[in-house]
């Protein structure tokens, strides 16, 4: 019995972990251009440490925001909008 349940929980963690945010289908000619968009960010406030395109199509900063919170905030490329933010 513990070796099942072992096995159901790690399954749990594993589906939890590889699970990606995915923030748009769209074509990358629709997307918006990432030096445009990075500059747009920093004039909201945001201090980039990181950006990057991400599996699941998204613009990935790691950084902080504008009340200097360190944070990871995924961005739809194509509207620009938050779909996934995390303040650590």
């Amino acid at each position: 019995m513990k070796k099942i349940l072992t096995i159901i929980a790690l399954s749990l963690v594993f589906s939890a972990c590889t699970k990606k945010t995915q923030c748009t289908k769209e074509d990358k000619s629709q997307w918006q251009d990432q030096e445009a968009f990075k500059k747009s960010l920093e004039e909201q406030g945001y201090k980039i440490n990181k950006f990057k395109v991400t599996e699941g199509n998204c613009y990935e900063i790691y950084g902080w925001d504008k009340d200097e919170k360190k944070v990871e905030i995924y961005f739809n490329p194509v509207d620009g909008t938050k779909v996934k933010e995390e303040i650590h």
